[in-house]
């Protein structure tokens, strides 16, 4: 109705149409989606062929024209049983065609009229119809006067919910009288469903489809209400928000109407820049791209403009396509090695071979490195060096102590404060995607309710995966096949052994002491002087005093402690010179003790003479190697063995199967069989506080039991190592060159090895080699003639069990 004039829409609706000239038998036109009512107005576009026949038919006669509302709104040809029975009969006020071949048409209601029978079966549809004749309310009751003024006051509330009443619309609804005149004017302009307004065409009593609308109009206005409530809530809640962008806006306009731009624009244009110069590869861009469009979308000062500002900077500032080029000198790289770290010729070749097949191939994979061995021995040092000799930036990460997977892989963006892994972090801070990583203390590395970081370390430290690594933070891939990843562990014990395989294991065992010496004189001397702010000749520390260090002030494998020592001496010098004293300051085994105090290490047991019971064995821990007493006893007792000093099982299952071979070879050793009976062994490791575990420690438990049981004593200046079977045959052991190392630290220079481990002499370096003797044995009386005595065993076997026959009686 909005589109017809005012006054022709008044004038239509009091004119008082005469419809005792409507026709029988009417054309039919089918609409959908409308019910048509009394004193309606309505535009139609007709594009059906038949609709169209139909108004052609109307206007070529009396331009009268009934139209009815199609149940099925999709249906394309509607039958009579797709058609409402009740109607309305319209006349054709207007039609144009329209260039498309569709008519647009205005229609007006004349009166209701039902449909009795369809006449015709080709072309437009034609029906019978019955007038509905509308009842006359001659004086209206009180009821229905209340129920006009209800239906005008609920129409009038609806109107202004909707911002459409004004005082014309008024008006038309005081200058309606009749009940049924006035249901259909509101119901023509109700928002009703099919369904609902059909309902409101048949009813034909005028008062109860005014009540009807009545109930209509009612809840009608409770949903507007409550419509109205909602947007005025939401208006309340974003006015400030939009209040605050128009006046971003403006500003922003402003700015560029100055030629100018603001923070903002500055912001998100630098970004784009970045974005652009960043070289990222294609779906790290997109993801940048992306982020940045959010961000204009966003308010400046919310969190989540924050978080995406922090994502956007780790993603630019990651070096996706940095490097350093490597420098493929060999033999410089060999002087730069041999200069920072002396000996450790292994390694050193393992990098070397290295670097020449980077130079031949500089395509390949980096390798991932893990140097095994005890502390102080210069692993941690030795990264810096290889770093140093490729030219790659260097970035160390400590994991001991690491329990929180995050911490590898980083958090996702979801959680507040998140940022990526310590892996993409150094990247960051190295600027360069092809660094020397080291990972130090690997073998520490913990695991709770946080996770397991050495699980999150499979894929960073796999060649074939680490491509393409994703951490949680930036949940893009990046790769990490050209970092050189080196790790460094004290023992393999605690690696997890997926972690394990995908390691290259390079061992560095302790030093000698005479690659200590030449440590102490090369490097550590010179620098402990330096940082103590000594002159270069101020302080002379001979030989003789730096191996006095070595023998009885420290006892390790490495070099750490020792570099403490020397610089406690220069500390105690620079003390001298500060006081003022002049000239040089002299250093020998005889005044060593005032700098450094009385010896810190002595030997444990008293080593002067054969002692019986008392056998020497070796060890191998994870600060090196050290000497092992073994001390058995015997006592009146029951037979039992008592084991004591922190003995682990598997030390525990040794003891017990030297007992058994023991017991076995009594008869050999002069005692009869039942010897042991009333007699307790106590099997005894001194430096009880220390836990002692694993199987090397067989020889020198059979050694012990074999001295106090033949009451022979053992030969001091033997230590031994290897496992024992129940047979006596002596197994092989590991980490021959660090327990050579822990018997010439305690005083012992020949060495009792199993046979199997005679190839093992070749990793040992030719200054150790000379002055210690090692002697391979193959069983446990070879290990009994060298340490004890030759006639330990006899010759012959131990008496063997006669068996006696039973003798038979003979059956009467």
């Amino acid at each position: 109705m909005a589109e017809i004039d005012k006054d022709d829409l008044i004038s239509i609706i009091e004119e008082n149409h005469d419809v005792e000239d409507v026709p029988e038998t009417l054309p039919l036109m089918p609409v959908r989606d409308v019910v048509i009512f009394t004193d309606m107005l309505l535009p139609l576009f007709i594009g059906r062929e038949r609709s169209i026949e139909a108004v052609d038919k109307a206007l070529s006669s009396n331009r009268y024209l009934m139209l009815a509302t199609q149940k099925d709104p999709a249906s394309e040809e509607p039958g009579p049983d797709d058609i409402y029975g009740v109607g309305t009969v319209c006349r054709v006020l207007r039609m144009l065609k329209l260039p498309d071949g569709r008519m647009k048409t205005l229609v007006q209601g004349i009166c209701k009229a039902r449909i009795l029978e369809f006449v015709g079966e080709e072309g437009p549809l034609f029906v019978r119809i019955e007038r509905m004749e509308e009842k006359e309310v001659e004086e209206l009751s009180m009821e229905a006067e209340a129920l006009v003024r209800t239906v005008r006051d609920q129409s009038e509330k609806i109107l202004a919910f909707r911002g459409e009443f004004s005082g014309d619309v008024g008006s038309i609804l005081d200058s309606i009288e009749e009940p049924g005149r006035l249901a259909d004017l509101v119901a023509s302009n109700l928002r009703l469903k099919l369904s609902e307004a059909q309902e409101l065409l048949e009813i034909e009593d005028p008062v109860a489809r005014l009540r009807r609308v009545s109930d209509l109009l009612i809840r009608e206005v409770e949903l507007s209400a409550m419509q109205a409530k909602i947007h005025s809530e939401v208006r309340d809640e974003i006015s400030k928000n939009q209040r605050d962008y128009f006046l971003r806006e403006q500003v922003r306009a402003i700015h560029k109407e100055l030629g100018e731009a603001d923070e903002r624009t500055q912001e998100i244009e630098e970004y784009r820049k970045r974005i652009k110069k960043a070289k990222m590869p294609k779906p790290a861009q997109e993801e940048a791209t992306k982020q940045l469009r959010r961000m204009e979308q966003m308010h400046p000062d919310s969190s989540e403009t924050a978080v995406v500002r922090t994502y956007l900077d780790w993603l630019l500032d990651m070096p996706w396509n940095k490097s350093t080029k490597d420098v493929l000198d060999i033999k410089k790289a060999k002087q730069l090695l041999d200069k920072e770290h002396f000996g450790l010729e292994r390694v050193k070749e393992r990098i070397l071979d290295y670097l020449s097949v980077r130079k031949l191939n500089p395509s390949m994979k980096g390798p991932i490195l893990c140097f095994l061995g005890p502390p102080g021995v210069g692993k941690t040092s030795l990264g810096r060096a290889i770093a140093a000799a490729m030219g790659r930036k260097f970035y160390r990460l400590s994991l001991g102590g690491i329990r929180d997977e995050a911490e590898i892989r980083g958090h996702r963006r979801t959680y507040i404060g998140a940022m990526p892994g310590r892996i993409l972090q150094g990247l960051k801070q190295c600027e360069s995607k092809n660094p020397v990583f080291m990972m130090d203390e690997i073998d520490k590395v913990g695991s709770d309710y946080r996770g397991d970081p050495s699980s999150a370390l499979l894929e960073a430290l796999d060649p074939e995966q680490n491509a393409e690594f994703s951490d949680h933070y930036l949940n893009l891939a990046f790769n990490l096949s050209s970092v050189m990843f080196i790790l460094t562990a004290n023992m393999t014990d605690t690696i997890p052994s997926a972690l394990l395989d995908r390691m290259e294991i390079i061992e560095i065992p302790g030093y000698t002491p005479e690659e200590k010496l030449e440590i102490a004189r090369r490097y550590l001397l010179p620098r402990q002087i330096k940082e103590n702010g000594l002159q270069k000749d101020a302080l002379i520390l001979g030989d003789a005093a730096i191996k006095l260090i070595i023998e009885e002030y420290t006892a390790e494998a490495g070099v750490r402690n020792l570099e403490r020592e020397i610089g406690t001496i220069c500390r105690k010098a620079a003390r001298k010179t500060a006081e003022g004293h002049t000239g040089k300051i002299r250093v020998d085994r005889a005044n060593l003790s005032k700098f450094l105090g009385i010896a810190r290490f002595q030997p444990e047991m008293d080593k002067d003479e054969n002692q019986i019971g008392l056998a020497t064995g070796l060890a191998w821990t994870s600060v090196g190697g050290e000497v092992l007493y073994i001390e058995a006893s015997l006592l009146p007792g029951k037979g039992e063995l008592i084991m004591t000093g922190q003995i682990g099982e598997i030390m525990q299952e040794s003891a017990r199967a030297a007992l058994t071979y023991v017991k076995a070879n009594l008869g050999r050793m002069g005692k009869g069989a039942s010897y042991l009976d009333d007699l307790d062994i106590h099997i005894h490791v001194p430096a009880g506080a220390i836990p002692k575990d694993g199987p090397s420690a067989g020889v020198a438990m059979i050694t012990a039991l074999a001295s106090a049981i033949t009451e022979k004593p053992v030969n001091q200046d033997f230590a031994m190592t290897g496992e024992v079977t129940l047979r006596g045959r002596v197994l092989p052991i590991g980490g021959l060159k660090e327990k050579a190392l822990g018997a010439l630290r305690g005083g012992v220079t020949t060495i009792l090895i199993p046979e199997k481990n005679r190839k093992d002499l070749a990793e040992i370096p030719s200054s150790l080699k000379r002055k210690m003797n090692f002697i391979a044995v193959k069983d446990v009386e070879e290990v009994l003639k060298k340490a004890i005595s030759e006639d330990v065993l006899a010759a012959t076997p131990p008496p063997s069990v006669k068996k006696v026959k039973s003798k038979k009686k003979a059956t009467p």
